[in-house]
């Protein structure tokens, strides 16, 4: 038996999504169905999960591997894709050195491989589409974001997104090739002739604070410690409140 998402409500909890609890305690099989090269050390896995029950963007899942020995691997993980109606969904792994998981996905992991999901997880950081929108991620923190700004084009939403992403490299911007208008990058290590090289300044948060839409923007930071501490602060600065801003840490 499979369950759909009703409209969402809020728990005690400020800003946070009500999501189905028994469902997500479910273990079920998903077979990879598609391997799509994002950058050098990051790839896209797209999986077929018969019974899955939907989710909304921002959530993530439970991955566990159990190899022939009987040992048992689970990682959480951001899921990348929209919600949709297909039956499957993506996640988008960067290449961890030393990395059990991440290191079976990208150099043994192949279409046909079978793994266990369970999700989706937590409602804290998901966006279901109903306010604006300020994304900020580094990094694989762009995955959770994706999702939401997939959603918002798949849906044709006309509540206000923008995105700000950060990486080393135009050749280590994830999803490079689908980031639009709503998106500006920024570039830490090396970037294109007439492009700032550096971390996220105030002088790039302050902007899309001060063209906030009348209801406020809900912040969605999604990076490693450092930078979502860095990024958060700079949002405070900027004039967003505490309470609108939802973070996603990693590492």
């Amino acid at each position: 038996m499979t369950e759909t998402f009703t409209p969402p409500t809020r728990f005690a909890v400020p800003g946070r999504i009500a999501v189905g609890e028994q469902v997500a305690a479910a273990w079920r099989t998903a077979t990879l169905t598609e391997i799509r090269r994002e950058t050098p050390r990051a790839a896209t896995f797209r999986f077929a999960v018969p019974g899955w029950a939907g989710h909304l963007p921002g959530q993530h899942l439970m991955l566990r591997l159990t190899a022939e020995d009987g040992y048992v691997a689970q990682r959480h993980y951001s899921i990348a894709s929209a919600p949709d109606d297909s039956g499957h969904i993506e996640l988008t792994l960067d290449h961890v050195d030393g990395g059990e998981v991440s290191g079976w996905f990208h150099t043994v992991a192949r279409p046909g491989d079978r793994v266990e999901l369970r999700g989706p997880l937590s409602g804290f950081f998901a966006w279901p589409g109903d306010r604006p929108a300020l994304l900020i991620g580094a990094g694989s923190g762009v995955v959770p974001l994706m999702s939401m700004v997939r959603h918002h084009r798949a849906r044709r939403l006309s509540v206000p997104l923008r995105m700000l992403v950060s990486a080393r490299s135009p050749q280590e911007l994830i999803y490079a090739r689908e980031l639009g208008a709503e998106t500006t990058p920024v570039f830490t290590r090396s970037a294109p002739a007439g492009t700032p090289v550096g971390r996220l300044t105030a002088a790039q948060v302050a902007p899309l604070l001060s063209e906030r839409p009348p209801a406020g923007w809900e912040a969605y930071v999604c990076g490693s410690n450092a930078f979502a501490e860095h990024a958060s602060r700079l949002l405070v600065a900027a004039g967003q409140p505490v309470d609108r801003i939802r973070i996603e840490r990693f590492g």
